[in-house]
């Protein structure tokens, strides 16, 4: 800011009568002043001794009033309030002779503030850290305001790094990247920042250097999910996303890894993408638990060292709940069900053979009843019986019996299957009988094949009071009329194939 000053003289005028007067020519108004500007005139007489010339009511203001009558003052910039905006200022000038004459006048200034620039000093350097939030709020003690007005901040925008902010209130957040921590390191950054006050908007400008942190600092851990402690069932699996970063670069990560409190937790359990960045999976497994117990309690530790051996390390409690093994579970259900249809496919083909021997059955009963007949002969006055011989030509003859007297013979028809072999009747009654029990038992089993197709569904209570259902139909008590034995049947090993062309929902897992 340039220096200027106002010169205004003021003219002594003195007369030969008692009363003498000190005239001020007020011409430019110098009794307005601004903070910080200085301010000069000159007192003049006509009277050949120069007078001593005094100030009063001028203490603590800088007030300069010398022998020749020079006044020079420079009014501070504390001399006014901000929220005062101007203040009248009142002192007593008097010219004293030596034969005792003097004159006073006083001088009445109106001060006005003068708003002044924020004051932005040379900042600590910001020191980043990789991979973490950095924070950095601009201190007031370097940045403020000489006239104590409110301070914005304000960013350059061409002068911003990606992902760098800087708040109204000076505070800056920047989480670099890998790459722009790497190149911090030969090549610091310069942030060049606008301090404004308030409400006047007077700027300044400030610098603030950004390097990588100097301090060997350990690394850091992080783990996605973050909850410390996981609750499983025995069958579930733990599946954690270990990060691992380091304040002075990743290339100084030296070991990733972890240990539990339990050595069946495999090593292969862990791991490592890269040195920055790992994985955990782990599933318990049904026998993890002991029966006697409802749960058991792992502590899990990741650490990660760097190569200054500096070690940083996280905790995770992992509960393991006894649970019921599904996948036995779902083997022996599996078994119950194949185990239920193949008995009732057992049934079901000897119930169709038992159909195709009924069948023939009744074909030859039909074919007996048009064939067969019965001869019966009485015999009344025979004199003898004796060969005859019969011949066409001498080279062939034939010989019967022949029956002297007299001789009744009568043939007649009968129904034959009513007096040899087995009734029509009984073997319709069967037919039925066996077609009546194979369309049951086909319905039911095809009902249970199908909705018990699935392992979930197989889970279900009903399951086994559905496949008891099946048992009153394979051991039907009219099964007895079949002739077959319907208390014990022999279960056949069939094939899944087999099974399915029977039942065609039939599931194979």
């Amino acid at each position: 800011m340039k220096s200027w000053f106002v010169l205004v003289c003021f003219t002594l005028v003195f007369t030969t009568s008692s009363a003498q007067r000190l005239q001020i020519s007020d011409s430019t108004r110098f009794n307005t002043l601004l903070e910080g500007v200085e301010f000069k005139f000159r007192f003049e007489h006509f009277e050949p001794v120069n007078p001593r010339y005094t100030l009063e009511g001028a203490e603590g203001l800088n007030m300069q009033l010398d022998s020749l009558g020079n006044f020079v003052w420079k009014p501070s910039y504390d001399l006014v309030d901000r929220l005062e905006k101007q203040k009248e200022i009142s002192v007593m000038a008097q010219a004293e002779w030596s034969d005792g004459r003097r004159v006073r006048r006083t001088l009445n200034f109106i001060v006005l503030h003068q708003n002044r620039p924020p004051l932005v000093e040379d900042l600590p350097i910001f020191y980043v850290r990789l991979s973490s939030v950095n924070r950095y709020q601009i201190p007031t003690e370097y940045v403020r305001d000489p006239d104590g007005d409110p301070l914005i901040f304000k960013s350059i925008q061409s002068q911003l790094p990606e992902g760098l902010s800087l708040s109204s209130l000076g505070l800056i957040t920047w989480t670099p990247s890998r790459n722009q921590f790497n190149s911090l390191k030969n090549n610091p950054l310069t942030l060049e920042f606008v301090v404004q006050d308030q409400p006047d908007k007077a700027e300044s400008r400030g610098k603030i250097k950004i390097a990588q942190t100097q301090l060997d600092l350990p690394p850091e851990i992080l783990i996605v999910p973050g909850d410390s402690v996981i609750t499983i069932k025995e069958d579930e699996l733990v599946n954690l996303k270990i990060y691992v970063s380091d304040p002075n670069g990743d290339d100084n990560i030296s070991n990733v890894g972890f240990v539990s409190s339990d050595h069946r937790i495999p090593s292969n359990s862990f791991v490592q993408g890269t040195s920055a960045q790992s994985e955990f999976t782990w599933s318990p497994g049904y026998y993890f638990v002991e029966e006697s117990q409802k749960q058991k309690d792992t502590e899990i530790l990741f650490f990660a060292l760097d190569k200054s051996n500096n070690r940083v390390q996280k905790s995770v409690k992992v509960k393991v709940l006894d649970t019921e093994n599904l996948e036995e579970k779902d083997k022996f259900l599996y078994i119950k069900y194949k185990s239920s249809l193949s008995l009732a496919k057992t049934m079901i083909d000897m119930l169709d053979e038992n159909h195709e021997k009924l069948n023939k059955a009744y074909k030859q009963a039909k074919k007996g009843k048009k064939n067969r007949s019965i001869v019966n002969a009485s015999l009344g006055a025979t004199t003898g019986l004796a060969p005859v011989a019969f011949a066409d030509n001498p080279s062939t003859y034939k010989t019967v019996s022949a029956i002297g007297g007299t001789t009744v013979l009568t043939m007649g028809t009968l129904e034959a299957t009513e007096v040899i072999g087995k009734s029509k009747s009984d073997i319709l009654e069967k037919m039925k009988i066996n077609v009546e029990i194979r369309n049951q038992l086909q319905l039911e089993a095809d009902n249970f094949a199908r909705k018990y197709s699935l392992k979930s569904t197989r889970r279900n209570k009903d399951f086994d009071a559905d496949r008891d259902k099946l048992l009153p139909i394979i051991n039907n008590q009219k099964l007895v009329i079949l002739e077959l034995d319907a208390s014990k049947p022999g279960i056949k090993e069939y094939d899944n194939k087999d099974l399915k062309k029977t039942f065609p929902d039939f599931s194979e897992q």
